[in-house]
């Protein structure tokens, strides 16, 4: 995902007295500040012991004072660990899928429990949550418009990295292959136990990735960096 964690320390000025704007500020925070579930029940929810979950919490609340992160926010993170490209379509999309109560933020709770499933969680539970990343709409199924729009996000946010070159057809000609072999009766949608059975099948490519497994890899990356940063281990 890319950390979710962006630096906000830039933001705060230090001052000998604090200006009356800046008492005013401070107070509007405490007054928006979400506080996370216990860190029992997470340790329940998810995969991360609950030393990890003090760590990512300590972390989370020291770049992030007022508990949530909006979506600019989080598109401006993310795009640190695409320099070369624009991942800011990528970026929209992923934040809608960690943002599950559709609240237009995402909160500790929410970031825990979607890294918990695509670092720890079982096959089943990373497919489900990929799927509900391609659903763009969350009507339940994927259908050829959104997996259009998520292989072009792909590509913009790889860039003038993008290996092999980028032609024209290209992200139609991934999205062909991916609905040829999820969409099993060809009715022009993909449904989640299509989705499932796909993919766990020996001779189904990657989830029509633009060069093999480079998205799962980077994305992958920037979440391990998130855990190496608070000291958690993945």
């Amino acid at each position: 995902m890319g950390a979710v964690m962006g630096t906000f320390s830039s933001l705060q000025t230090k001052q000998r007295r604090p200006s009356k704007d800046k008492i005013e500020d401070e107070l509007e925070m405490t007054m928006v500040c979400h506080r996370p579930e216990g860190l029992e029940q997470l340790e329940a929810q998810t995969n991360f012991t609950k030393r990890e979950l003090q760590v990512l919490y300590r972390g989370f609340k020291n770049e992030c004072p007022s508990g949530v992160v909006n979506e600019e926010t989080f598109k401006q993170i993310y795009a640190q660990f695409f320099p070369h490209g624009d991942a800011s379509m990528y970026a929209h999309y992923l934040f809608h899928a960690f943002d599950t109560t559709q609240t237009g933020s995402v909160k500790f709770e929410d970031f825990v429990t979607a890294l918990s499933i695509l670092l720890r969680g079982t096959v089943h539970e990373k497919l489900r949550w990929t799927f509900n990343l391609y659903d763009i709409n969350k009507d339940g199924y994927i259908n050829k418009e959104e997996m259009m729009d998520i292989v072009k996000a792909i590509y913009d946010m790889m860039g003038k990295y993008t290996y092999p070159v980028l032609r024209e057809d290209t992200p139609r000609q991934h999205v062909d292959v991916f609905f040829q072999k999820m969409d099993k009766n060809k009715d022009g949608i993909v449904t989640l136990d299509e989705f499932l059975e796909s993919c766990q099948e020996k001779s189904t490519v990657t989830l029509s990735s633009p060069s093999k497994n480079c998205r799962y890899t980077k994305q992958r990356r920037s979440y391990q960096y998130i855990l190496r940063t608070y000291q958690v281990s993945g």
